[in-house]
C-alpha cells in the first residue's frame, strides 16, 4: 500500500494501530481547529500523550504532510471502526472559531489528495449523504465525519457544509481521467490490432511482406491476420527487430550499450 506523492513533508506520528484491520474504503475528513502549518500539525501528533493521529494533513498554504502511514490506522474519528477504514485527513482552518473556514489553497489540495486517494485505493467515487445511519455502508456512502462519533464540531460547518460539493468535484476529475485513460487504451487496440485485416499488404510491398513471412519476422495473429496498414508500437518493433536478427544468427553479435 503507498502514500500520496502529493506529500511535501513527512513527521511520521507513533500514534496508530499499525495495520489496517480493512481495506481503505471511506475518506474521513476533519479540520485542525486552527490555522496550524503541516510542520505544527505533526509535532502535536509526536505527543503520545495526546492520542491522537490522522494519515495527512494539510496546511492554509496548501502543503501536504504526511504523519501515519496509509497502510495503518491513525487514531482521528473516534471510532476504531472508522479508523480501520478510512483515510483521514487534518484541514487548517483560516479562522479558528466557528464555521471554521478553509484557504482556497487547502481546498485546492484537498481535492487533488483526494483524487489521488481514491485512484490509488480504487475507489471509484465519492458518495456523500450526510447520513450517520449510512456508515460502513460504502455503496451508499463512502464520507464520514468525526462528529458522528464524538461530541464535536468537526470538521467544522464550513467544511462539512460543502462535502456533497467536494464529493461532486473528485468525481468529476476521477470520471475525466478513467475517460481519457479509456479512450486512449481503446484508440490503441484500434489502431494496433490485427483482428480482421486479413493478409493484403500493398502491391509495392508485396514481395517484402512475403519474405518476412517465410523468414519468421511477421508471424501475424495465428489466424492469418498481419495487419501490415497498421500503425506499430515499439513493444512490436521490438520483437521484429529480435526475429530479424535471430533469423541472421546475429543476436549475440550486437554489442550491449554501456
Amino acid at each position: 500500500m503507498s502514500n500520496s506523492p502529493l506529500v511535501s513533508y513527512t513527521k511520521l506520528s507513533p500514534n496508530h494501530s499499525g495495520k489496517r484491520k480493512h481495506t481503505i474504503d471511506t475518506i474521513s475528513i476533519h479540520c485542525m481547529a486552527g490555522n496550524l502549518s503541516v510542520e505544527r500539525c505533526g509535532e502535536l501528533f509526536q505527543n503520545k500523550e495526546r492520542q491522537a493521529s490522522s494519515n495527512y494533513g494539510i496546511g492554509s498554504d496548501g502543503r501536504i504532510g504526511l504523519y501515519v502511514d496509509e497502510a495503518n490506522r491513525s487514531w482521528c474519528t473516534s471510532s476504531s471502526s472508522n479508523d480501520n477504514r478510512a483515510v483521514t485527513i487534518e484541514v487548517a482552518n483560516t479562522v479558528a472559531k466557528d464555521p471554521w473556514p478553509v484557504s482556497d489553497a487547502a481546498y485546492k489540495s484537498l481535492i487533488d489528495l483526494l483524487v489521488d486517494i481514491c485512484q490509488r485505493n480504487g475507489i471509484p467515487r465519492l458518495l456523500w449523504k450526510g447520513d450517520k445511519n449510512l456508515v460502513g455502508q460504502v455503496d451508499q456512502q463512502n464520507m464520514t465525519v468525526h462528529r458522528w462519533f464524538a461530541a464535536k464540531a468537526c470538521p467544522g460547518d464550513w467544511l462539512y457544509s460543502r462535502h456533497g460539493q467536494i464529493a461532486a468535484e473528485v468525481n468529476k476529475r476521477l470520471e475525466a481521467a478513467k475517460a481519457g485513460k479509456d479512450e486512449e487504451t481503446m484508440d490503441t487496440k484500434q489502431l494496433t490490432s490485427c483482428a480482421d485485416t486479413g493478409d493484403n499488404p500493398s502491391a509495392w510491398a508485396k514481395e517484402a511482406t512475403d519474405y518476412c513471412k517465410r523468414k519468421g519476422i511477421f508471424a501475424g495473429d495465428g489466424a492469418g491476420n498481419y495487419g501490415w496498414q497498421k500503425p506499430i508500437t515499439r513493444e512490436a518493433t521490438a520483437q521484429v527487430i529480435y526475429n530479424l536478427l535471430e533469423a541472421a544468427g546475429m543476436l549475440e553479435k550486437l554489442p550491449d550499450v554501456k
